[in-house]
């Protein structure tokens, strides 16, 4: 079984199943694409837990994430971070608890 350097990183480093908060807004279909992402979080339309965050953020199970659309903020607590998902199964990492 073949491991990345990120994974045997991850072990020694202590860290736990975080995500980069750009990766997991793209993963979860909440924004489309990464890209686009990663330019809300420099624009400081992406806050987690109350504070604005860059791209690089490690989102965990429980945080708190307010995007801005305009006049509209959409809030969504994280309920499970995935490396990867289908768009069906995508919701279920994260449940909406304010707009």
């Amino acid at each position: 079984m073949k491991k990345g350097l990120h994974g045997y990183a991850a072990l020694f480093c202590g860290k736990d199943s975080g995500m980069r908060i750009d990766k997991f807004l793209k993963v979860s279909r909440l924004i489309k694409r990464r890209t686009v992402a990663n330019d809300a979080c420099d624009a400081a339309h992406i806050s987690v837990n109350g504070k604005v965050v860059k791209a690089s953020y490690d989102v965990k199970v429980g945080d708190v994430i307010a995007i801005t659309f305009g006049e509209k903020t959409l809030r969504v607590r994280v309920t499970d971070v995935r490396e990867s998902t289908k768009k069906a199964d995508a919701a279920e990492l994260y449940e909406v608890v304010g707009e």
